[in-house]
């Protein structure tokens, strides 16, 4: 791994999620800091994380960084609440000279910050939930915060489709959500604790209605990786526009189709690098 500053600078910024979900964050990423250059890892042949049990999340993780690594990166950014949730402080250990970000702190502030009443509620996948990743960051920022957490496996695969309109989605979501914000001091805050719930956001609004404050990671953990990128000397030139590479390690042409809904753009399957899963394993 690179030490040298001038030449860590040069160097693209590294992100990774078991699929498309972290395109999210890759795009609220490239939108802050244009002039970066992104490599983004789908792990799309071993997806979803969110129902595999911790060890294996920290090692599918550790497997996709040290890949990423492997291709030359400046910074890594943890594109996925379940691997940001389970195997965060792993990654940081073994990658310590280098800025290693996930999205749940940041998602957290910016629940905090939302919420006038302090009554968060947290959807994720069962194993941010079960975890209690959320609950614990919210309230390490305001003690005084109530949080309740809901696992909506569903989803997931709903976002992964590209079924993120229609009336099934809306059934589920309020087979999901309706017990959360039909009691007493319901929540005001709805804190979105996966990146594939972003492009569920027209949806969840109908559903939960115009009052409540819907919070997703992405803008945040983009200011604090900008920030960090800064502090440390580690941002790119400002001159020039910055590329994305984007690689999966199943379903090329899937991939492509699916990111358009979370890049809010077209993206050919040609420009989607196929890698082979036993290289991320090794």
């Amino acid at each position: 791994m690179f030490q040298d500053p001038q030449i860590l600078r040069a160097l693209p910024i590294g992100v990774f999620d078991s699929g498309i979900g972290g395109l999210t964050v890759l795009r609220a990423l490239r939108a802050h800091m244009p002039n970066e250059d992104f490599i983004y890892l789908g792990d799309t042949a071993r997806l979803p994380y969110g129902t595999k049990s911790p060890e294996t999340v920290q090692r599918y993780a550790l497997q996709a960084a040290d890949f990423l690594f492997t291709r030359g990166i400046k910074c890594l950014v943890v594109a996925c609440n379940t691997a940001s949730a389970t195997a965060l402080p792993l990654l940081q250990q073994r990658f310590h000279s280098v800025p290693v970000i996930g999205v749940v702190e940041p998602g957290a502030a910016a629940g905090c910050a939302a919420s006038q009443s302090g009554s968060i509620a947290v959807i994720a996948t069962e194993s941010t939930v079960q975890g209690g990743a959320y609950q614990k960051a919210i309230k390490r920022i305001r003690d005084d915060a109530r949080v309740v957490a809901r696992a909506c496996p569903l989803f997931v695969a709903l976002a992964e489709e590209g079924w993120v309109t229609g009336q099934i989605v809306e059934d589920i979501a309020h087979r999901y959500l309706d017990g959360l914000f039909s009691v007493a001091h319901a929540p005001d805050t709805l804190l979105l604790g996966c990146t594939h719930f972003p492009v569920l956001r027209d949806a969840l609004r109908r559903v939960v209605g115009s009052a409540i404050h819907l919070v997703d990671s992405a803008d945040t953990t983009a200011v604090a990786l900008a920030q960090l990128l800064a502090s440390q000397k580690l941002s790119a030139p400002v001159t020039g526009s910055g590329s994305s590479r984007f690689m999966a390690t199943d379903g090329r042409e899937r991939f492509a189709r699916v990111a358009a809904f979370f890049l809010d753009q077209p993206l050919n399957s040609a420009d989607v690098e196929l890698v082979d899963p036993a290289l991320v394993s090794a």
